[in-house]
């Protein structure tokens, strides 16, 4: 087995191993859960474009060591956004189905790398959530194109407050594609490998093989799909302001603890942020992928020139560099808000050498599909 490194600072932060008919890419930094780098982003689109037209390459396995699979990234720039957001259509659109195994905490970037994927395997340990608004960011990565695709309005729920999920309820919803538990993984990963070998690898193939792991996961008690009625009333409004109100009535009458993680969550974060977003989500469910990335790299270069305002740097500093101390947002609630400084977000970036338009290269769309199951 042939086993190629990037090395930062002398650390291996990802493996790259070579087994007959299979390539896996493994993100080693355990410590860090997997947070990427922009190296990290460009070993990986070289490493994929070269399997991707290896005939030898039958199957690409993406997984991470540790407790993570990936919490996505605190680094942020537009020359690491362009990286990131062209790994994620590569995933998102490549000829040779890629199965990941996410077995621990998935966020951000890491939910852009492992949801654009063909086979999408959850454990009992895993933990999905997209936080972003926290920090005066949002959702992104291609969350504006797989949040769209949930079931009602989960995808807004999860997006607007942040709230995570568990294995069961990913594969519920379409996130994921089949649940396994932890300690049948290496089990699974080895009966991949004889697959990739014995070179029969088609999309029935491949989840028959994954299938004979599967475990049967049952949603809580206290399931988000336990309360998808209630979440499908707060989350149609046509606005943010009419979503929070909704919430607030429904915690007058009801004090259960996803409401008023909810509310808090959505008056504590940045109310740009959350009308960015969901902009971006609903307008994305008529978008494809390529679309959806193109239009969150914009609005992302527009946060980063302070267009509108110092939000995603005053949430940075609060929150990661201060440590917890409450972030004065600008402006501070919903209703200050306009429609005319959402619209800004989404208009074209002055162009010039650091701030040029992303642009994807043609791609067919993907060649595998695979349905979630629970």
């Amino acid at each position: 087995m042939a086993t190629s490194l990037i090395k930062e600072q002398n650390d291996q932060v990802v493996l790259f191993e070579d087994k007959k008919g299979v390539r896996k890419v493994i993100l080693n930094r355990p410590k860090q859960l997997n947070c990427l780098t922009y190296e990290m982003f460009c070993q990986m689109l070289k490493k994929l474009g070269d399997y991707e037209e290896d005939p030898n390459t039958r199957l690409v396995i993406l997984k991470g060591n540790g407790r993570a699979f990936c919490a996505g990234h605190w680094s942020f720039g537009a020359s690491f956004y362009r990286k990131q957001l062209n790994l994620d259509y590569k995933i998102g659109t490549y000829k040779k189905p890629v199965v990941s195994i996410i077995d621990g905490i998935v966020m951000g970037g890491g939910a852009g790398l492992s949801l654009n994927s063909t086979f999408r395997i959850v454990t009992e340990n895993t933990v999905f959530a997209m936080p972003e608004a926290a920090i005066g960011l949002f959702p992104d990565c291609s969350a504006s194109h797989f949040l769209s695709r949930l079931p009602g309005f989960l995808g807004e729920y999860l997006g607007l407050t942040g709230s995570r999920l568990d294995g069961a309820e990913m594969v519920k919803c379409g996130l994921a594609t089949h649940f396994v538990l932890s300690k049948d993984l290496a089990s699974m990963e080895n009966a991949l490998d004889s697959l990739a070998a014995s070179g029969s690898v088609d999309l029935s193939s491949i989840s028959k093989t994954i299938h004979k792991f599967v475990h049967g996961a049952h949603l809580k008690k206290d399931s988000v799909y336990k309360r998808l009625d209630a979440i499908n009333e707060c989350f149609s409004k046509d606005t943010a302001e009419e979503m929070l109100s909704s919430l607030e009535e429904l915690a007058a009458k009801n004090e259960e603890k996803w409401i008023v993680r909810a509310v808090k969550s959505m008056t504590s974060v940045s109310p740009t942020s959350l009308k960015i977003f969901l902009r971006l989500i609903r307008e994305g469910r008529m978008l494809n992928l390529k679309e959806c990335l193109v239009r969150e790299f914009r609005a992302s270069c527009h946060i980063l020139r302070r267009t509108v305002n110092n939000d995603f740097y005053e949430g940075g500093r609060a929150l990661l560099v201060e440590k917890g101390r409450q972030p004065q947002w600008m402006p501070s609630k919903l209703d200050l808000v306009s429609d005319e400084m959402v619209g800004k977000y989404f208009c074209e970036v002055d162009n010039d050498d650091d701030w040029e338009p992303l642009h994807l290269p043609p791609r067919p769309a993907a060649a595998y599909f695979a349905p979630s199951r629970l």
